[in-house]
Formats: structure tokens, sequence, C-alpha cells
């Protein structure tokens, strides 16, 4: 939200630099996040001085160039070649003398130097309009008043605007200094606590005086629940032209461009006062009423934006009898708008439900002024003031009369809030005792009447247009933030705790695993989990009844709760590739959220995609391509790492993927891996094959919790090892191998591994060779030859006759 320090004058007059005015605005919950200089013309016509035109005869050179002798209050003369049509002897002129910097319509800065041209020197350069950034006209240079002194500087001829902007982050619950006056009536407050007491000034609307009764536009609301205020009056013989440099001005200090005086003033005051006001053209209303009503779903509206919408039967209209011509407090119609012909206006001033004018202005993807301080909350008393100042500032601004009544629709006031403040609560959460009379003067400037005062506390009346102070904590809050943060004392004595810690806590396991997947080239993300509905309809066993659905999204590609984290890393995936990034190896933990019967369900769960080529290119090694044997063994090294055993691996049902597995422990589903359907993946508009690997992590952190781990000490005696090359019939797997050669020796053998296979030449016809490796360790002591050598002729005789093996 921007501010403009001038403005803010208007309504308290505070002397301090825009610097210091900043920091207490910013103690009090206003954050100025920066100050911007505003300056009506750009550079402020620094440089620019009159000149008086002594000579002025035509260039040797050029027909269409003029050498002129020019006074500019110095005792010597300068040289100026000009090419403007009306440039002649004995004018007052615009001049942009030697270093002065000039700014084009597009912002580019250029330095008027010394210069020649055509032979003819030049010392300065004679202005036009647009040149200065005066005016758009470029036809000739500026022709001044005769009675101007030469040399007297042109900002002193022309009222320059020069401003200092507050750019604040407004928090959302701060509706109440949506405007120039709400801000001032907070500073207010702060500075009264700082000993300096000010008055706010509020412009008068006492002149408001009605001509006569011949257009009175009949006003109905239908749906006093969605506009529970309603106020409109009529005013004709307005003249629509361009607002006067002080309004535009205004406007353009906070960055609003200029349209005519009518609608600019609807816009002021709404900066001003924080109404949003909104101006027909009554001639366009053809019944002579307005009706504010819902009209039937999918009723075709088109918009000033020239955008034809559907409307929701939800979405409260403005309506010319039963034809609309307005979103209620979002966006007025194509049809009904201010332009240059416009003579009789209805002044509309509402206060509309904040939660309908947020679903409607979210419904339709419009963020406006308007809707922006709607859905907020405005001050409900301030309706029918506005309304009146409006009007006041359009007679002075566009003629016109005012015509009708102001009728104000308000059938149930929209009344203050009670609260009791209790002064031992106010102690308790503040940390500190604030005395009691600080507490009823902070109150008292921040508009909040005290009814009551008890040894207890106070009871208190808050105006209606702080919706966000309702509680007995908010109302402290309002204190201690005008008081002063910085004004609270503190203890150098620290007090901690330590908590009791599980052995097995969540984000301890997932901090180990998330650093080994970027030690093994992955990158970590954080998806929103907000995304479209769409997506469920690409895997079969989402199900749309499970959607959680946001009740009030902010589009609606963000209506719902995601049931995956499939498709969030394939938004990343899709995004990268698109911009020439096609390796990825990617990891995410997040949640995924189902609707169920009774309650919403969250699901933890870690998941990790692979894509393109396994390492970066290099002319050490070859390409090789991502792989499902890659995305395996990351898998199993998770696992490994986490100490998680007795694997079950199975075919994945899940129609994610083209092709996959499961892993399992027990009943329990721990990960389904494999290869992403490609119908999937080509709705992301990704081509080459993506591996993803889905785990249920909260099913295996719960596991981790329920299971006894035992730790030994690592045995100072080395291990040996031996290896059997073995010719064996092609029917026999290395499970046999496995399985028997451990059922041999239980105590010694601690590893049995295969680590060649071959098949082929040399090796005859049904035969194979498994070269196996046998891992033999005493954790008491060192074994002997003859130990090894006893153990391993043990399981060769078990190899020849139970499997037929042969030594080769």
């Amino acid at each position: 939200m921007k501010i403009s320090y001038n403005w803010l004058k208007q309504f308290i007059k505070i002397d301090w630099d825009a610097e210091k005015t900043g920091e207490l605005l910013t103690d009090l919950g206003l954050e100025v996040e920066g100050i911007d200089t505003f300056e009506s013309i750009k550079g402020g016509l620094n440089g620019i001085v009159v000149g008086h035109v002594l000579e002025c005869t035509q260039h040797e050179n050029a027909d269409k160039l003029s050498v002129t002798k020019v006074d500019l209050g110095n005792d010597q003369p300068v040289q100026i070649v000009c090419g403007a049509p009306n440039v002649a002897k004995g004018q007052k002129v615009a001049v942009a003398t030697i270093g002065t910097k000039l700014y084009t319509a597009e912002g580019e800065t250029f330095t008027i130097k010394k210069g020649k041209i055509r032979g003819e020197e030049s010392f300065g350069m004679i202005c036009a309009e647009d040149e200065l950034g005066l005016g758009q006209s470029h036809d000739g240079i500026i022709v001044l008043d005769s009675n101007l002194k030469p040399g007297t500087p042109l900002a002193e001829v022309y009222e320059i605007e020069n401003d200092q902007v507050f750019e604040i982050g407004l928090t959302p619950n701060r509706a109440d200094a949506m405007s120039h006056w709400g801000t001032a009536r907070d500073l207010k407050a702060g500075l009264q606590q700082k000993g300096i007491t000010l008055e706010l000034i509020s412009p008068s609307v006492s002149s408001f005086n009605i001509e006569n009764r011949l257009h009175k536009i009949d006003i109905k609301v239908q749906k006093h629940e969605l506009a529970p205020r309603y106020c409109g009056v009529s005013i004709t013989g307005v003249e629509v032209k361009e607002s006067p440099e002080w309004l535009k001005n205004r406007l353009q200090s906070i960055g609003l461009t200029p349209k005519n005086n009518i609608v600019d003033i609807t816009n002021y005051v709404m900066h001003e006062l924080g109404q949003p006001l909104h101006a027909f053209d009554a001639a366009t209303i053809s019944t002579g009423k307005i009706n504010v009503k819902t009209l039937a779903e999918g009723t075709k509206f088109t918009t000033l934006d020239a955008v034809e919408r559907k409307l929701s039967a939800e979405d409260l209209m403005i309506c010319d009898g039963d034809t609309p011509i307005c979103i209620a407090g979002v966006l007025g119609g194509a049809n009904s708008g201010v332009n240059e012909t416009t003579t009789q206006l209805f002044l509309e001033s509402a206060y509309f439900n904040p939660v309908s004018i947020r679903k409607t202005a979210k419904r339709h993807g419009l963020n406006t002024d308007a809707s922006f301080r709607f859905e907020r909350g405005i001050d409900p008393n301030t309706t029918e003031y506005a309304l009146k100042r409006a009007t006041l500032l359009i007679q002075e601004l566009a003629g016109g009369s005012i015509t009708s009544d102001i009728t104000d629709l308000y059938p149930k006031k929209i009344e203050d809030f009670q609260v009791f403040l209790s002064f031992e609560n106010t102690a308790k959460l503040i940390g500190e005792e604030i005395p009691k009379e600080t507490i009823k003067s902070i109150l008292s400037s921040l508009d909040i009447k005290i009814n009551n005062v008890t040894e207890a506390g106070l009871g208190l009346t808050i105006p209606a247009y702080r919706n966000d102070v309702q509680r007995e904590a908010d109302v402290i809050e309002e204190i201690l933030r005008v008081y002063g943060y910085n004004n609270i004392g503190f203890t150098t004595k620290l007090n901690a705790s330590i908590a009791g810690v599980n052995k097995i806590e969540d984000y301890k396991v997932q901090n180990t695993i998330a650093e080994q997947l970027v030690g093994q080239g992955f990158s970590e993300i954080m998806a929103n989990s907000l995304t479209t509905p769409k997506y469920i309809e690409l895997v079969s066993e989402l199900n749309e009844t499970e959607n959680v659905n946001i009740l009030n999204p902010l589009s609606a590609d963000l209506s719902v709760m995601r049931q995956s984290l499939l498709f969030s890393g394939l938004e990343a995936i899709s995004y990268n590739i698109n911009r020439k990034n096609a390796d990825l190896k990617l990891f995410e933990f997040g949640k995924t959220y189902h609707k169920a019967a009774e309650e919403n369900i969250e699901n933890k769960h870690l998941s990790l995609f692979v894509t393109g080529n396994q390492h970066d290119e290099s002319w050490l090694s070859p390409q090789q391509k991502s792989s499902f044997f890659f995305l395996k063994a990351i898998v199993e090294r998770i696992f490994e790492r986490m100490g998680v055993q007795n694997l079950q691996t199975v075919p994945t049902t899940s129609s994610v993927f083209s092709e996959g597995i499961s892993l399992n422990q027990g009943n329990n589903v721990l990960v389904d891996l494999g290869v992403v359907n490609p119908k999937i993946t080509k709705s992301f508009s990704v081509s080459q094959p993506v591996l993803f690997a889905d785990f249920n992590w909260g099913t295996i952190i719960g596991n981790l919790k329920s299971k006894n781990i035992k730790v030994s000490e690592i045995s100072k005696f080395q291990a040996a090892r031996r290896d059997f090359a073995l010719l064996l019939n092609d029917t026999i797997t290395y499970k046999q191998i496995h399985d028997l050669a451990l059922k041999q020796e239980k105590k010694l053998l601690k590893e049995v591994s295969l680590f060649d296979v071959y098949q082929g030449k040399n090796l005859p016809e049904g035969k194979k060779s498994y070269a196996v490796s046998f891992k033999l360790h005493d954790k008491n002591k060192t074994l002997t030859d003859k130990q090894i050598d006893k153990i391993m002729n043990k399981l060769q005789q078990s190899f020849e006759k139970e499997l037929g093996a042969e030594l080769r």
C-alpha cells in the first residue's frame, strides 16, 4: 500500500522528516518497506530558467533552424540554435542550460551539452512542453509570460509537487489502515505516546445541499445479508473532463493513472477515506431503478475490461431493474461507466459482505482496489460521509447539481464490539505492568470507548471498523503496539528445560535420509500442497470424493489439496526440461490429503524422481541413462541406512507405473517404484522416461519406532574372504547357493555374494559359471588357514553333492 506524505499531512499537521515518521509507523505495526520520491515533473525542472530572446536570425546552412541570442539573467547573453518554427525575438522562453538533465517520455535521461549544429555553436536548448514533461505538445517551444524576469528558475513559475511516498507492507488484519485517513489516525495515537498531541483534520461536508429532487433513482436491496448498507445519490449537469493538477498529482504519487475528473474523484476518496465508490452514467439506467440482487447461475455479463464472464448464483450484482450493470464491490460493467458524454451520475457508496466479495473476486480472477478493501472489511459508518465528500468534490471539479436525497438502506446496524479488559491478563501477556492511566490513554487514542472502570479492568466498546479487535487478547495487542514493543524490558536470565526425546524422531531420520540423497546428487524440492482437481483424472486409484476442497480458493488451479506427490514433481520436471535442464534427480518430503467419512486424513510421503542421464557429461565416462535398477539401488540404500530389513518384492498394482514393483514388510507397502506411465508424463509435456518412487513415510517411521535396535562393538579381528568359481546347470539359482552355504556354516560365514555370471563360449551346453565370494569372520579371534580351509572344503562338498557343482 502506498501512502503519500503530503496527502497524509492534510489530516495531521506533522513536521517530522519522512524517515522519522516511517520509523514510527513501523513501530505501530504499519511496516514501512521503503520511501520513494515523487516529482510531478521528472527532474523538478532543475537547471531550466526563463530566457529572453534578444535576437533571432535564420541559420545560414539550414532552412528550418534559427540562431538566437538569449538573455539568461547573466551579464553575457548566450547563443542557442533552435529548430522550433514559433521562436521569435522578444519572447520569454524556457531554456535548459548546459549540464541540465532532461527525461524522455520513456524515462531515458540525456544531458544538455555545448555543441555545434550545422557550424553554429549552441549553448543550451529552448524547450517545448513535452521535452520538460509539462504537456504533450511538440509543435513549438513554450512561450512564457512576458513579465517574467530572465534567469528565474522555471520551478518557480510552475507548481511542482515534490512528495515522499511510504510503501507500507499492510497485514491483512489491518483493514482500518487501508487509507490515508486510517494511517493518520494510527499516527496520531503513536505521536500521543511520545507526548505530541495533534488534532485529526477531517474533510468537511457541511456544505452538502440538495438543490432539487427531480432525478431520484429508486433503490431496492434484495440481499441485505450481502449488502448490509447501501447508499446512493443523483447528480446532474456534470462535465466530464481532465482533472486539475493537484488531483492528478495525488493519484500519480501512489501509482494511479488519472482518467477523468469523475473517476479520479472516486479513486481519490477511496484512498483518502478507505470507502470504495462507484459512479454510474445515470442515463444508462433505463428503468430508473437500482436493484441489488443475485442472478441465475451462468448469466453472462461483460465487465469494464471488455471480458464476458459467466456469473455465479452467489455473485451480488448491481442491476438496472433485472439487467446487470456492475459486479458489486468488484468491477463495473462495460456499458454503464462514465465517459466524456456523461452529464448525469448515480453515485454509489456501500458496505458489502467481506466474505461474499472475496469469493466473487477470486471466482472471476479479479483483484481491484475496491475488492481489496471490501473483502477485508471497511468502516460501515463512513458510507454516507464518503458519499457526501465525493459529491462535493464532483460539484467543485465537474459542476452539476445534487438532484435527489441520499438513499441510505441500512436495516440492521452493524454494532460495535463489547470487550472486558483485565489488568491482570494485560500484565501477564505483555510481561510487564503498564500504568493504568497509560492504558486508558492508548485506548482513547485508538477510538476505543471506555464504558466503565473497576479495580479488575475496563469495560470497552470497540468501533465497528476494527473488525480485527474482538477479543481481550486483540485489545492487549493494540495496547502493546502503540505503547511500543521496544519499550518492554526483558531479563538477561535465560531459563530452559530439556525435553525428553525418543530414540527415533521423524525429523532426525528425515534429515539423515535427505543428506544421503543430496550426497547421491539429488536436489530437494518443496512444492505447493494446493493443486488442481484435474490431476486425479490421470490416476485411477485417486478418487474425486477424497478431494479436500478449499472453501475460498486462490484460483481454480489451486482449489484442492493434493492426493499425491507425483504431480507436483512432474510439474518441477517439466519446468526444468523447458529450461534445458533435462538430467534430474529430485526428492520431496511432503503430505497428501484425503477426505474421509468422519475426518480429513494426512499421510506423509517421501517421493523420488529420476530422469535423463545418471551423471553430468564427461570425457572420462560415457553417458548412461537412468534406469529402473539405478532407482532401485537408491531405494535399497535408503532402507539399508534406516536399518529396514526383510523386505518382500511384489509387482505393483498402481496405474501410476507402466512397470514397477512394491517393497513390502508384512502387510504394509513401504514403497512403490517404477517407470511413470507415459500417458501421465505426456500430460505434463514430458517426453523422456521418468522414474518415480513413493515411500509411505509414516508407515516406515512407525515401524522404526516399534523396532528394538541392537548395537555391537566393531571387532578388532579381520575378516577373511575366499572365492569359488562354480560350474553349474543353468537351472540353478544364486539363491540356492546362498541358502545352502549359510545352512552349512552358520557360525563363521557372515556373507555370501555373487560377483560374476558367465554363459557362452568355452562352457558346455546347458551350463553357466557363478563367481561367488564368502566372507568368514570370528569376532573373538583371528581365523587360521586351517579353519578357513576346513569350512571351504565343507562348502565345496555341499555344492558338489546338492547342486552338482564343479570348481573351475
